[in-house]
C-alpha cells in the first residue's frame, strides 16, 4: 500500500510537469533592422562565455529555447551594432539591430572580387546598402551614385548620367554588375550614359572604389571603378518555400515621373529563383524658377507635314522634349549544391524609348535653332552571366573559386535632322561582348593571403550609317561612326597578395598583366572618307602594379597610403570612331595609337572619437602620361571636309596630351544620439593639361562638390534635411573645349561661358507604416534653384515631390 501511494505521488508529479510543458511555447525571435524592419539572416546569438549560440536563419528567426530567462544574450552581426539584452527582457519576441555607424569593418568584395573587411583595404571605397538604396529612393543608378556624395554625375539629357570620379570620367572610369566588366570597344571619351541601364530597384549594394582599379580591373579603371551587385535569390534551406515579394510605385512632379516596381523571390531547399521587373515614364523636366536665363527653354521646334516650326515655349522652365520611358527586367536563379558550391545565372535586360538629346536640341545656327531632331534611338542592354563558386576547399592551389562566364550585347544609335532639312542622319551600332573570369583566393599562412586570376573579353563591333529622305522616304548608306566588323580583346593574368603581420597592420601589393589587341577594316568608309589607309592593328601591352598599407594602431585612428600605376589601351571608339564632335568639326580615325599611362598615390587619414565624432580625409594625386585626347589634324593634307553636308574641321584622337590632377576629400559624422546624427562630404578637386606646350584646365575636372545631411531616426521613422552643394568654375576654369559649348553655360558679365555655383536645400522622409508598408517621400530644391551641374546640357529639377509607396509579402 506504502508502495501504491508513493508511486501515485510520483505520478502526479509528472502529470503536473507535462501539464506545464504543454503551456510552455518554444520561445522563437525575430531579428530585424531597426531602420528597413527587414529581416537579418546569418545574426550570431550567443552566451556571455559563448558555451551556447544559435544562428538566424533567412527569415531571421532564431530559437531562444537554449538559453536561461535570466541569462545575457549577445547578437552580433558584421553590419549591426552588438546588442545585449537579457532573455526576460525581449519584447514582443523581437530585437531590433542598429546599423554600424562607421563603416570601417563592413564588408566589401570589389576590392579583390573575394569579401574582405573595408579597414583591411588600402585604398578608399564608398559604398551604399540596400537600406540606403530604399531610402534614397533613387530615380535611375546615376542618382544612386551622387548620392555617395563622392561621385559628381553631368548629363546630356534627362535620360543621362555620365559619372566623373577624381577628375576622370567616361571610358577612364570601370562599371561592373555583378563581377562582369560593362565597358566595351566603343565607351567613348565623352560623356556616356550606360550607368542608367542598370535598375535601381535589382541592386542590392553599390561600391565605388577610388582611384585606380587595374590590377583587378585591367584596362580603362584609371580614375575608379564603380561595382554593382545585384539582388541574390535566397534559397529556404527547409522543405517549405521562402517566398518574398516587394512592390513599390513612386511618382515625381518636376518630371511627371511614373514608376512601377515588382520582384518576387521563389525559394527551396537548394534552388532559389528572382523575378525583377521595373518601368518608368519621365516626362519633360521642369527646372527651377530662380537662376540664369540663359538656361531657359524659350522656344523649340514642331515638325508637322514634314514642315519645321519654331514655337513659343508657353513655360520657358519646362525643357521641352526632354522625357522617355525605360523597361528593366531581371531573372536570376541560384542553385546551392553543397555548403560551399554554388551556381547562379543572370539573365538582365534593358530598354530606353527614343532619348532626345536635350543639349544638341538647344544649340542654335544664327537666329533659329540649329537642329529640327536629335535623339538615341532605344538604348538596349542585354546580359547573360554564369558564376560558378567554390568556398572553403582542400585544394592545394586554391581555398576560395569563382569562375564568371558572360555575354553581353548592347545597342545605340543616333538620329539627327538640320532645322528644315529633307535628310535624316542615322547611325546604329551593336557591340557582342563575351568574358571569361577565373578568380581565385590562397590562404598561405595565417597572415598571408594570396589573390589571382585570369580574364578574357572579347568584342566585336556592328556599324551601320544611312541617310533617309523624310519626303521620299528613301535610304542611302552612308558614312559609318565606327568601322563594321572590328574586334577588340583583351587577355590578362593578375595577381594580389595580402600581409598582415598583426591586427594593426595590413599591406596590400599586386602586379597585373594586360595585352590589348584590336582590329578595323576601313574598306567601307573609304568609299566616302578616302582615309591614307584601309585597316588599324593595334597591339598594346602593359604592367601595372599597386602597393598600400593600411594601419589602425588603436581605436581612434587609421591610416592609409597607397601607390599605383594604371593603364588605358586605345579601342575602337579611339581608332575608327567618325562623328560631329561639336559644331563645325568632324572626328577620323587615327591608326597610330598607344596606351595612355596613368601614376598616382593616395594618402587617407581617419578618426574615430569614440563613434561620436568621425573624421575620414584622404589626399590624391595622378599624372596622366601619353593620354588619347581629340586634336585638330589633317585627312590626305585636308584640315576640312564635308560631313553630313557641313564644311567641318578634322580632328582625331591622338597622345598628344599628359594631364596632373589632384584633390583633397574630406568627410565627417557626428552622432549626437542614436537617434540623430549628422554627415558631411566636400570633395575639391584641381588638374591641368598640356596643349601644345600650354597648360589648360582639365576637361572632367569637376568643381569643388559636397553634401550635409542632419538624420533622425527611431523604429519606423527616418528624416533628412540635407543641402547639396556645388563651387563655380569661371571661364578661365574651363577646358577650352567646354569654352567652345557656350549653349551649355552661363554667361558673366564680359559675355563668356562660366558654370555658377549653387545649392539645393532638401527634405526626406520614410515611414515604416506597418511590417509590410513603408512610404517614402522627397521635396528636393525647395527654394526653387535654376541650375545645371558642370558640363551637362540640361538643367536639373526645380521643386521637385517625389513620394513612393513600397508593400512586401
Amino acid at each position: 500500500m506504502k508502495y501504491l501511494i508513493k508511486n501515485k505521488k510520483y505520478t502526479l508529479i509528472s502529470l503536473f510537469f507535462l501539464c506545464l510543458s504543454l503551456h510552455t511555447k518554444a520561445q522563437d525571435v525575430l531579428v530585424l533592422n531597426n531602420s528597413t524592419q527587414e529581416p537579418i539572416a546569418g545574426t550570431a546569438i550567443y552566451n556571455k562565455n559563448k558555451s551556447k549560440s544559435v544562428v538566424t536563419d533567412f527569415y531571421g528567426k532564431a530559437n531562444l529555447d537554449i538559453f536561461n530567462t535570466e541569462e545575457n544574450i549577445y547578437f552580433k552581426h558584421i553590419s549591426f551594432k552588438l546588442y545585449v539584452v537579457k532573455k526576460a527582457l525581449i519584447e514582443n519576441n523581437k530585437v531590433l539591430l542598429i546599423s554600424k555607424s562607421q563603416g570601417l569593418d563592413e564588408i566589401v568584395i570589389s576590392a579583390s572580387k573575394f569579401k574582405e573587411n573595408k579597414r583591411e583595404v588600402p585604398k578608399k571605397i564608398a559604398s551604399v546598402s540596400a537600406s540606403e538604396i530604399a531610402f534614397e529612393n533613387p530615380q535611375t543608378s546615376a542618382d544612386l551614385l551622387k548620392s555617395t556624395g563622392q561621385v559628381y554625375i553631368q548629363k546630356s539629357q534627362l535620360g543621362g548620367g555620365s559619372p566623373m570620379i577624381r577628375g576622370f570620367s567616361t571610358n577612364r572610369l570601370l562599371i561592373t554588375v555583378d563581377g562582369v566588366r560593362m565597358n566595351n570597344a566603343i565607351f567613348r571619351g565623352g560623356n556616356i550614359q550606360n550607368v542608367i541601364s542598370i535598375d535601381p530597384f535589382s541592386i542590392q549594394s553599390t561600391e565605388v572604389s577610388l582611384g585606380a582599379g587595374n590590377v583587378i580591373y585591367g584596362s580603362d579603371a584609371i580614375g575608379g571603378v564603380m561595382s554593382f551587385y545585384t539582388k541574390t535569390p535566397k534559397v529556404s534551406f527547409t522543405d517549405s518555400t521562402f517566398i518574398k515579394t516587394n512592390a513599390a510605385l513612386r511618382y515625381a512632379t518636376a518630371n511627371q515621373e511614373k514608376t512601377a516596381h515588382l520582384d518576387i523571390n521563389y525559394g527551396f531547399k537548394k534552388w532559389a529563383f528572382i523575378t525583377n521587373a521595373s518601368y518608368t515614364d519621365f516626362g519633360d523636366l521642369r527646372m527651377g524658377s530662380n537662376g540664369p536665363e540663359d538656361y531657359t527653354r524659350p522656344e523649340f521646334v514642331i515638325t508637322n507635314n514634314n514642315k519645321d516650326i519654331i514655337v513659343e515655349n508657353n513655360n520657358p522652365n519646362i525643357q521641352k522634349t526632354s522625357g522617355y520611358n525605360q523597361f528593366n527586367i531581371m531573372q536570376k536563379a541560384r542553385y546551392e549544391a553543397k555548403n560551399n558550391l554554388s551556381f547562379d545565372l543572370g539573365l538582365f535586360y534593358t530598354a530606353t524609348s527614343n532619348t532626345p538629346r536635350y543639349d544638341r536640341l538647344i544649340r542654335y545656327r544664327g537666329e533659329n535653332l540649329r537642329s529640327a531632331e536629335w535623339y538615341y534611338g532605344p538604348q538596349k542592354w542585354f546580359m547573360s552571366n554564369l558564376n560558378v563558386t567554390k568556398l572553403s576547399s582542400k585544394a592545394n592551389l586554391y581555398d576560395k573559386i569563382k569562375a564568371t562566364v558572360a555575354y553581353q550585347n548592347f545597342q545605340e544609335s543616333r538620329i539627327d535632322r538640320d532645322f528644315q532639312s529633307e535628310f535624316k542622319n542615322i547611325r546604329e551600332e551593336a557591340v557582342d561582348a563575351i568574358s571569361f573570369n577565373l578568380d581565385l583566393e590562397k590562404k598561405i599562412t595565417n597572415k598571408t593571403e594570396l589573390f589571382y586570376g585570369i580574364e578574357y573579353v572579347h568584342n566585336t563591333i556592328n556599324s551601320v550609317g544611312s541617310q533617309e529622305n523624310i519626303i521620299t522616304n528613301i535610304n542611302e548608306p552612308t558614312v559609318t561612326r565606327y568601322p563594321n566588323g572590328s574586334t577588340w580583346q583583351s587577355a590578362a593574368v593578375y595577381t594580389s597578395l595580402k600581409y598582415k603581420p598583426n591586427t594593426t597592420l595590413v599591406f596590400q601589393t599586386g602586379l597585373r598583366y594586360n595585352n590589348v589587341t584590336s582590329k578595323a577594316d576601313f574598306t567601307e568608309n573609304n568609299t566616302y572618307l578616302n582615309l591614307p589607309f584601309t585597316t588599324a592593328n593595334n597591339n598594346s601591352s602593359a604592367l601595372t602594379g599597386t602597393a598600400g598599407i593600411s594601419w589602425n594602431p588603436n581605436d581612434l585612428l587609421q591610416w592609409k597610403i597607397n601607390f599605383s600605376s594604371a593603364f588605358r589601351a586605345p579601342n575602337i571608339d579611339d581608332i575608327g570612331k567618325v562623328f560631329d564632335s561639336e559644331p563645325g568639326s568632324v572626328v577620323v580615325p587615327n591608326n597610330n595609337l598607344n596606351p595612355e599611362y596613368a601614376y598616382g598615390g593616395e594618402l587617407g587619414l581617419a578618426l574615430n572619437f569614440n563613434n561620436t565624432f568621425i573624421l575620414d580625409t584622404a589626399t590624391y594625386y595622378t599624372y596622366l602620361d601619353n593620354a588619347l585626347v581629340r586634336r585638330d589634324g589633317e585627312l590626305n593634307g585636308e584640315n576640312e571636309i564635308f560631313y553630313d553636308g557641313e564644311l567641318s574641321n578634322v580632328q582625331s584622337i591622338q597622345n598628344a596630351s599628359k594631364s596632373w590632377i589632384y584633390g583633397f576629400e574630406v568627410g565627417a559624422k557626428i552622432n549626437f544620439s542614436e537617434k540623430l546624427k549628422l554627415t558631411s562630404q566636400y570633395n575639391i578637386i584641381g588638374g591641368t593639361e598640356e596643349t601644345d606646350g600650354i597648360e589648360v584646365p582639365v576637361r572632367h575636372v569637376s568643381p569643388s562638390f559636397g553634401n550635409t545631411h542632419f538624420v533622425w531616426q527611431n523604429k519606423t521613422l527616418k528624416a533628412d534635411i540635407f543641402l547639396n552643394y556645388n563651387d563655380q568654375l569661371s571661364f578661365n576654369q574651363i577646358a577650352p573645349s567646354e569654352q567652345e559649348k557656350d549653349y551649355l553655360y552661363a554667361l558673366d558679365k564680359n559675355g563668356n561661358p562660366y558654370s555658377p555655383s549653387w545649392y539645393t536645400l532638401n527634405f526626406r522622409t520614410q515611414y515604416q507604416l506597418n511590417k509590410e508598408t513603408s512610404i517614402t517621400a522627397s521635396l528636393e530644391n525647395i527654394t526653387d534653384q535654376r541650375y545645371r551641374p558642370y558640363s551637362s546640357g540640361i538643367s536639373a529639377a526645380g521643386r521637385n515631390l517625389i513620394v513612393a509607396l513600397k508593400y512586401t509579402l
